[in-house]
Parts: structure tokens; sequence; C-alpha cells
């Protein structure tokens, strides 16, 4: 079984993994000097430090790397028979961030709970349990899918249910992550490509209003739609012109690991949401190409995962995971770029963030497993029950 175990894939997570610990170590040495600076001064430690947001970030990471070696061991299956109870637990946790004194907030967003003196986003766990969940929900559902009644109806009501909570707190990012994870995982189970799209327009409907009815993440697509508006650059539209300006200071070679200018308090949040911007300015373009690359070979290999899964639930769930990383990295992406208003997402594998490297890492612990499983053979055998099916229910 060991044998079939995608060590590409692997591998590549590794990889990635440990180059943004170092990226970290490198882009948030002013930060944590800010940050630990000021906890100094209320009494709370004893001196300041250069290294607090990397050695929490090397705590999440083997303690992520810790928890995909252990999934893996897991028979993917097994998240079947708990899919519809960990969904649950996640809509649970989601209405606790708005209970007093259990959420907490930091930044602009109401996403967090203090659990025994650790922050948990519980959007980050959603995006795992509603893969599972709709793994199930999907297989159960293969004949009628496609219908407005059994199909699309029922579905749409499962995505209102999941975002709205998430638009509410609001987390725009997972708001769209998690949109794109479901209407994916839809269509390739033989959703109506219109009921999709419509589904897609009631949740944006739906969920927007709520989402822009806070006035910073209205500016933040005001920043995006007038750029050049000077009022905008210097205040609302600072970071990703400060994003902009380092991406473009790396040029095609980079000015060295370690040598950024803009980690120096130009760039917030750069070790989370504008570490890309950080990269490229270290880089420079042909060694950020590199990383590029080895994230788009993770999606043609878990997408090649999904099609060698020995059944419907292993399919649906390598989809769902794939989708999710792919559309989380084209957001963060697209937005230090300056492509798409300011959303909060974090860069998987590299950006701090104990929830989300968690989350992800665990991910791909699920993903490996069904490698195990997966073979042309058991394609093969599943595309024949799937066309057995389909022929029973056409007479």
């Amino acid at each position: 079984m060991f044998k079939r175990l995608d060590l590409l894939l692997a591998g590549i997570t590794v990889v990635l993994t440990f180059f943004g610990l170092a990226m970290i170590a490198s882009v948030s040495v002013y930060e944590s000097f800010e940050l630990t600076q000021r906890l100094t001064l209320m009494g709370i430690r004893e001196a300041p430090s250069n290294a607090f947001y990397l050695m929490r970030s090397a705590r999440n990471t083997f303690l992520g790397l810790g928890a995909m070696v252990v999934v893996t061991l897991v028979p993917y299956r097994t998240w079947e028979q708990f899919a519809m109870t960990l969904f649950g637990l996640s809509l649970l946790l989601l209405l606790a961030v708005f209970i007093p004194g259990v959420g907490a907030e930091y930044g602009t967003a109401h996403s967090w709970l203090q659990v025994l003196g650790f922050s948990l986003q519980p959007s980050e766990i959603l995006k795992l349990t509603l893969v599972f969940y709709l793994a199930v929900w999907l297989q159960k559902r293969e004949q009628s899918v496609n219908t407005w009644k059994e199909g699309f109806l029922p579905f749409a009501t499962l995505l209102i249910l999941s975002t709205l909570l998430v638009a509410m707190q609001p987390d725009f990012g997972s708001f769209l992550v998690l949109t794109a994870i479901a209407c994916t995982m839809f269509f390739i189970a033989g959703g109506n490509p219109l009921h999709i799209t419509l589904g897609s327009v009631i949740a944006g409907v739906m969920g927007l209003p709520i989402i822009l009815n806070y006035g910073y993440i209205r500016n933040r697509f005001h920043a995006f739609l007038s750029p050049d508006d000077p009022s905008i650059t210097e205040t609302i539209g600072f970071q990703i012109k400060q994003a902009l300006i380092a991406i473009g200071s790396g040029g095609f070679f980079g000015v060295g690991y370690g040598k950024s200018i803009q980690k120096f308090g130009y760039l917030p949040e750069v070790q989370a949401d504008t570490i890309f911007a950080a990269m490229a300015e270290e880089l420079g373009f042909f060694r950020l190409m590199i990383i590029l690359g080895m994230f788009s070979i993770f999606v043609w290999r878990g997408y090649r995962i999904a099609l060698g899964a020995p059944d419907r639930f292993g399919f649906l769930v390598a989809t769902g995971i794939t989708t999710w990383i792919a559309s989380q990295t084209l957001l963060n992406i697209a937005v230090n770029l300056a492509l798409f208003p300011l959303t909060g997402i974090t860069l998987p594998f590299i950006s701090y963030g104990g929830s989300s490297m968690l989350a992800v890492l665990i991910a791909v612990g699920v993903l490996l497993n069904i490698s195990m499983y997966s073979s042309q053979g058991a394609l093969m055998e599943r595309r024949s029950r799937s066309q057995v099916r389909h022929n029973v229910h056409s007479h």
C-alpha cells in the first residue's frame, strides 16, 4: 500500500512548508521585535525578541507535519463515518466566535476562538469538514445531483448555511474559498452548470451585503477600484501599494534573502497576508517561479490522485482538498498583485497562521492516504461502475 504513496506530493508539501518557515525567519524580524517590545513594556515579557513569529511558526509547522503523518495512516473512508458530526461541530465553533468572552478579535475580523491559551480559527476547520460532508452528500445523490429539487436546492441551502456564518465574521477570503470548494465539487459530481452559476449568484447576493456592511471592507473595494486616487494610496490602499513596490523591487533576481526593505513596517502582516510580496522582493522573479512551479505540480498531483481514487468518496474528497489549496493560493497571489481586493487570506504552507497550517497539512495527509489506494485499475473500475449505474437509471 505504501508503495503507491504519492512521494512527489509529499515531498513538495515538506519543501514548501520548510521554505515557508525560512521565509518567516527572514521577513518577520521587524514585526516580531515591535510586538514583543510592546509586550515587554506592558510587563508581559521580560525582553523583546526578533524570533517571536519564527518560534511560533516552527511550533505550528512541526505540529502540522506530525498531524499530517498520523492522518496519512488513517484510512480515508474513516472520515466518511464522521463527516456529519465533524461538519456540525465546525458550524458550532463558527457560532461560538460571536459569544462574548469566547470569541476573539484579530485585526478587523471576529474569526477566532481562545482555547486553552491558543487561538483557533473555525473557518479553517470548516474548509476540511465541508469537503468531507459534501463528498458524502454528493455521492448519495449521484443520480439526482443535476436536478433542481433534489440536487440544486439542498446544495444551495448547504452552501448558504456554510458561507453565511463566515460572512458574518466577516472573513471575505474564506467566504470565497468555501464557495469555490463547494461549487467545484458540485460540478465534478455532475451538477448542472446553470444551477452552479445560480447558486454562486445567490451566495453572493446573500453574503456580500453582509460582508460589505463593514466599512473597512468597502474601503478595500474602493482602493481596488480606484488605485490612483492619492487620498487612497496613502491610507486604505497603502498595503497594496507597498506590496507592488516590494514585488517590483525584486526584479528578476531579487535583493537577496534577508535583505527585504519593505518588511520594516511597510508591509502590514508581512509574515501572513503579504508574505508573497516579500518573497518576490527577496527572491526575484526566476526563483519565485520555482516556488509557483511547485504549487502547480502539487495541484496536478492532487487532481491525479482524485482521478485514480478507488471510489466516489475518495474522488470527491481529493478534488475538494486540491481545489481548496489551489483557489486559496491563487487568491492570495491575486491580492498581492492588486488583481483582487484585500481578503486577509493566507498563502498555503508558507504564511504564518496556526489554524491554517494545521488544517492544510491534515488535508494533505488525507490526500496522501487516498493516493495509497489509487491505481489505474481502480480508476477503470470506478468508471465502469458509474457507467453501469447510469445505464440502469436510463432504462
